[in-house]
């Protein structure tokens, strides 16, 4: 490929040593800065090819569908925690307005204000920065107030549709929900991968169960939040040795929260979404999905999932659909 027309847009050294040695580590390890060019802008979705998506809409047998999305409402996941994070506010603009004059037809209108990661969504890979640099080594000052993400916003994500593949962490271990303190490791993954018969290949985007969405959904929005399962720091390098194109969880904060490695606040986020450059989506709705799994006695489908294209956004909300 030819060299970037833009400074800003070729990739510098991986892993600046800001960043403690048990994560340069593994980001060295995981790094794809590069592998699809200077210019590239999407990551992993790069692994979603014409064939990967041939393959996973031949999964599609008796065409049952699973939203997998969590309803978009005033008193939703967001507690205040996040400053600015705030959950859907709606707003009628116009109800029943005869727009052409008395007698024609009425209209009525809506908007909302909320943050664009406030209930079931994906991160877009600027979404988090470390040591000055976002995916592709370009600049984390390249997010500015007026225009937002400069490359890599949600809207460059234009199409996830892919085999989706559930990992069933909590019902392989005999659980409806796992404990708020527990770390999903690999040797997790491998064990969901094992009870659900599937095996996780290039292109996949993989929806990891712990079942700590039911606290929410039973009225404890605070107690969903803090404390929470989630992923742990090893993760990556299973996702990476796969070439997963993306991964999805029921959790707020996507990883093991509070960290497990103690002051390494978002861990995960940073290999993730700056060294792997692979999308990660949080509040996603699995309990039906869990369910259906197990009636259909498969844990991989046809999964769409593209989130709505915010230009400039660090973040996008999306309405999965799981199709069998």
């Amino acid at each position: 490929m030819s060299a970037p027309s833009d400074p800003a847009a070729a990739p510098a050294a991986p892993s600046a040593p800001s960043m403690p040695p048990e994560f340069t580590d593994i980001a060295e390890r995981v790094n794809n800065w590069g592998r699809w060019g200077a210019d590239d802008e999407i990551g992993t979705l790069n692994l979603i090819t014409d064939a990967v998506v041939r393959a996973a809409a031949a999964t599609v047998r008796s065409g049952r569908r699973v939203p997998l999305a969590l309803p978009l409402r005033r008193d939703g996941v967001q507690t205040g925690s996040i400053p600015g994070r705030v959950n859907p506010l709606h707003t009628m603009v116009q109800i029943n307005q005869p727009l052409f004059g008395p007698g024609s037809v009425a209209t009525s209108d809506d908007t909302v204000t909320m943050g664009l990661q406030a209930a079931t969504h994906w991160d877009a890979l600027p979404h988090v920065s470390h040591s000055g640099v976002i995916y592709n080594g370009r600049p984390a000052d390249t997010i500015t107030a007026h225009g937002g993400a400069r490359f890599s916003g949600i809207g460059t994500a234009a199409s996830v549709v892919s085999r989706g593949v559930l990992l069933d962490v909590a019902r392989a271990k005999g659980v409806d929900r796992l404990p708020a303190a527990h770390a999903v490791t690999p040797e997790d993954l491998d064990e969901a991968a094992e009870f659900g018969g599937v095996t996780v290949g290039a292109g996949d985007v993989v929806l990891v169960r712990t079942g700590h969405v039911r606290a929410y959904l039973a009225g404890d929005r605070r107690g969903y939040g803090y404390p929470s399962p989630g992923l742990s720091v090893r993760t990556p390098e299973w996702f990476h040795a796969r070439d997963v194109a993306a991964v999805a969880n029921d959790t707020l904060t996507f990883e093991i929260f509070p960290p497990e490695i103690e002051n390494l606040w978002l861990p995960v986020h940073a290999l993730d979404l700056v060294e792997m450059g692979m999308p990660q989506g949080q509040n996603w709705n699995l309990e039906e999905l869990s369910t259906a799994c197990g009636e259909e006695r498969r844990h991989s489908f046809l999964l769409s999932a593209t989130p709505e294209p915010f230009t400039g956004a660090t973040g996008g909300p999306v309405a999965p659909v799981a199709i069998f």
